[in-house]
């Protein structure tokens, strides 16, 4: 290793970086340690296992019978029987000092030792006793229904090789062969580190500007998931003295160092300046060729252990964890496992990230014919959108536009994809939230990608059910003037439910405002919902009608409109934007008005109803679904969120589509 130190600026693409950390860094199994199997499991083998035994370690039952000699009962049948002597019975652990005669046989159950002079076992089912006797109706070949000694493993057999993951089966195998004490490759000690000033622990009130420390415990699960053992270090504030005191004592009490947060080019980003001064080599990777990720910084100490440096947003860092982390983690433990890919279709299209490769979480819905893969809003902040994700693609850096129905390879962050019993693919309702808690017994996935993509996922044969509120502008009403429009076949329309739409202000009004045009007016901020969705529809409507009145276009109004492209997923998010003074106002429901103890002005009051795959109205779940709408168990949940009514018809079908 030199000892000049290296600081690379430029961007690296991911093959790139890791090319880097296994020319600087010393990456490999760590040491051995002994332990008892009964504390294996999760531990990776450090060497071969040969047997020392046979398994089984002597011929033995394979059924509850009685062992005979094959030639004795050779054409037994229902019409043709054979009459053997029971000469005894044989049970687990005991052993016949004998041996069996022509014309005899010995009762046996299941993993008795076979008696000398007997060569098969006859299944109880086909006999009959008679005192003394056992009547055979059917006969047998020679070794049949008996395991033969060490035809599962012989003596002298690599039973499980080096590297080899200890689960359940593997340590079946151990115990089998008798072994107590396994040596397994000592796991990595990862210490973890968060930075920032703003950064609390979970579990006290947070002041203004303060959020709670994520990453520590996001990224140690995902260390222990891998196989490590993590150190949480705590929270360094954003000084040169914090974060150099805790990454200098995750260097002694760590084989890994990982630190979040202050590896971009803020003023108060100054882990980049702390991880170039344990070298040489210090930092050898300074930014990601990817989305989410830019802003990783990777360093090797002066005696080879490697930092690494994730962003600051979780669902960054804990895609990078994935991609580069667990990795290194898996090859301190000798694994050369590849997370499992399936093949999928984009149900959407999706924007690239111009230059850098994008990393786009999914949700799948498994069609039968096809899986379709839903991109989930990949804002480095939003944790949740892994805790609903899949997986991910990879969109290359000179894609401009990934297109629906393009297929993607999905890199599943769990070894294997179980598929949902029941799909909800459109707007976001709080009511929804309330329903799922009263399914047991069936697994639901919601996917909240707006009315209009709802719709469309119901005509693909993707979603079984659609939340939709689409105001139809000529006649003002809503979802099936839209419907009878789209040409939709074998679909139908129950009733759902009613909210109240509104304009969501700050407490007290500070700004006065009484209807949209004041917004407008005033030149206040909004925040928007996104395209596609009804509540966008809505905004629109009325924009376009202010326009009208006002003689000049719906763009040029849209143009003097602060915020109108400043887009959030669900209505809490407008909410929690205007609760933050990140907006002054902004369309969405009265019931999350009320969460954050917003001034709400009332609009209007929508019908939120529920589209359903006509194909699959037999489905368990789907019937499951319309049952706990009409339930009183649900009225009574929802009768808690303000600005809700139920309509007498909720759950009856009110518009099916032509054929």
């Amino acid at each position: 290793m030199s000892g000049k130190r290296i600081i690379f600026h430029e961007l690296l693409t991911l093959e790139e970086a890791m090319e880097r950390i296994y020319r600087y860094a010393k990456i490999g199994p760590l040491g051995v340690e002994e332990v008892d199997i009964g504390d294996s499991f999760g531990r990776v083998l450090a060497e071969d296992i040969y047997s020392g035994v046979d398994v089984p370690p002597f011929d033995r039952s394979a059924m509850d019978g009685y062992a005979v000699r094959s030639s004795d009962i050779f054409g037994a049948s229902e019409i043709t029987p054979v009459r053997l002597r029971v000469v005894g019975i044989i049970d687990p652990g005991c052993r016949f000092p004998g041996s069996i005669g022509s014309g005899e046989a010995m009762e046996v159950s299941t993993g008795a030792p076979i008696p000398k002079g007997s060569d098969a076992v006859l299944m109880v089912e086909y006999t009959k006793r008679s005192g003394d006797e056992v009547i055979a109706y059917r006969s047998v070949t020679p070794g049949e229904n008996i395991v033969s000694a060490g035809s599962d493993i012989m003596l002298g057999e690599l039973a499980l090789r080096r590297c080899t993951l200890i689960g359940e089966r593997e340590v079946g195998v151990l115990a089998a062969i008798g072994l107590l004490r396994v040596r397994v490759y000592r796991r990595p000690r990862v210490a973890i580190i968060s930075t920032g000033n703003e950064l609390r622990p979970p579990g006290i009130r947070l002041s203004f500007g303060e959020i709670y420390d994520i990453n520590s415990y996001t990224i140690g699960h995902a260390v222990r998931r891998a196989g490590g053992d993590p150190i949480m270090l705590g929270i360094a504030g954003d000084s040169v003295e914090d974060i150099r005191g805790l990454v200098e004592k995750g260097l002694e009490v760590g084989d890994l160092v990982i630190i979040s947060g202050g590896t971009s080019a803020g003023l108060t980003d100054i882990t980049y300046r702390v991880l170039s001064d344990i070298g040489p080599p210090g930092v050898i990777v300074h930014g990601l060729k990817v989305r989410p990720g830019k802003p990783t910084v990777i360093a090797v100490s002066r005696d080879g252990k490697l930092v690494i440096g994730l962003p600051g947003y979780p669902s960054s860092a804990l895609m990078i964890f994935h991609l580069i982390v667990r990795p290194i983690i898996e090859k301190m433990l000798c694994l050369y496992a590849e997370n499992p890919v399936i093949r999928a279709r984009l149900a959407m299209r999706v924007e690239g990230a111009k230059g850098r490769r994008l990393l786009m979480p999914v949700s799948l819905v498994d069609v039968g014919k096809y899986i379709a893969a839903y991109p989930l809003p990949s804002e480095s902040g939003a944790i949740s959108t892994l805790s609903r994700a899949d997986g991910y693609i990879v969109i290359p850096e000179s894609v401009e536009f990934a297109e629906e129905g393009e297929e993607f390879d999905v890199h599943l962050f769990s070894q294997s994809y179980r598929p949902s019993d029941l799909y909800i693919v459109g707007s976001h309702d709080l009511g929804i939230d309330r329903i799922i808690p009263m399914f047991e017994g069936i697994s639901v996935r919601v996917i909240n990608v707006g009315s209009m993509a709802g719709v469309v996922s119901i005509a693909r044969g993707e979603a079984d059910i659609a939340g939709i509120h689409i105001l139809d502008e000529e006649t003002l009403n809503y979802n099936i003037p839209f419907l009878e429009r789209y040409s939709l076949r074998k679909a139908v329309l129950v009733r759902g439910y009613m909210r109240e739409q509104g304009i969501i202000v700050a407490s007290g009004n500070p700004h006065g405002i009484r209807d949209l045009r004041d917004i407008v007016r005033k030149g206040l901020r909004i925040v928007n919902r996104g395209r596609n969705t009804g509540t966008r529809i809505l905004l629109d409507h009325m924009l376009k009608r202010i326009a009208m009145e006002d003689g000049i276009s719906f763009e040029e109004l849209i143009s003097r409109l602060d915020g109108y492209y400043y887009e959030v997923r669900t209505h809490t998010a407008v909410a929690a934007a205007i609760a933050q003074n990140r907006a002054d106002a902004g369309i969405g429901i009265r019931a999350a008005a009320s969460m954050y103890k917003l001034d709400f002005i009332t609009l209007g009051w929508e019908n939120y109803d529920f589209l359903l795959s006509g194909e699959r109205l037999g489905k368990r779940s789907i019937r499951l679904f319309l049952e706990k709408l009409k339930s009183r168990e649900f009225r009574g949940a929802i009768s808690s969120l303000p600005g809700y009514r139920i309509p007498d018809d909720i759950g009856e079908v009110i518009w099916r589509s032509p054929t």
